[in-house]
């Protein structure tokens, strides 16, 4: 994918989505933080959005900044995240590094890496419960909804699975 030369990343999401023939829809609503409210104001299921972390996993020889995505519903085990990657140990980024490498602010970091130094995975439990998955798309007052082959044939995530075990 390119790169941040725009900074305006909910255009290049809907540009890439269009060029690729995408099912998706944009529905715009308030700007709000909590994933159990925007899905509500989106009409989706909260397992239907797509939450984005921006970590950093180090150790072992492995430094590496990651784009991880879940279903909003889930929490992140970022113990299991780092060591699928071969790292020791995983952590959030700061907000300095969030900015820089997504050109988002918390919480509208949309689930498809534009950054050449941001790996992408995703959690699949994510794409197997519902037919679209939702997300904030770069601005905190528009989401996407979009088809989750369509997400898949075109962000091509590396799937892992990193959600916290629920016992």
């Amino acid at each position: 994918m390119t790169g941040l030369e725009d900074r305006n990343i909910h255009q290049q999401i809907l540009d890439l989505l269009q060029n690729e023939n995408a099912q998706f829809r944009v529905v715009s609503h308030e700007a709000v933080g909590k994933c159990e409210a925007v899905s509500e104001i989106r009409g989706t299921a909260l397992g239907q959005g797509a939450k984005a972390l921006v970590c950093k996993v180090k150790g072992n020889g492995v430094n590496q900044h990651v784009l991880a995505i879940l279903a909003a519903d889930q929490q992140a085990d970022l113990a299991r995240l780092a060591h699928h990657l071969g790292g020791l140990k995983a952590s959030l980024a700061s907000p300095v590094e969030v900015d820089a490498l997504t050109a988002c602010e918390f919480g509208a970091i949309p689930p498809f890496s534009f950054h050449p130094s941001l790996k992408l995975v995703a959690d699949p439990l994510l794409f197997s419960r519902f037919g679209e998955i939702a997300f904030n798309a770069g601005l905190l007052e528009k989401s996407i909804i979009l088809n989750t082959q369509d997400y898949l044939r075109i962000a091509r995530p590396e799937l892992v699975d990193f959600r916290r075990d629920s016992h």
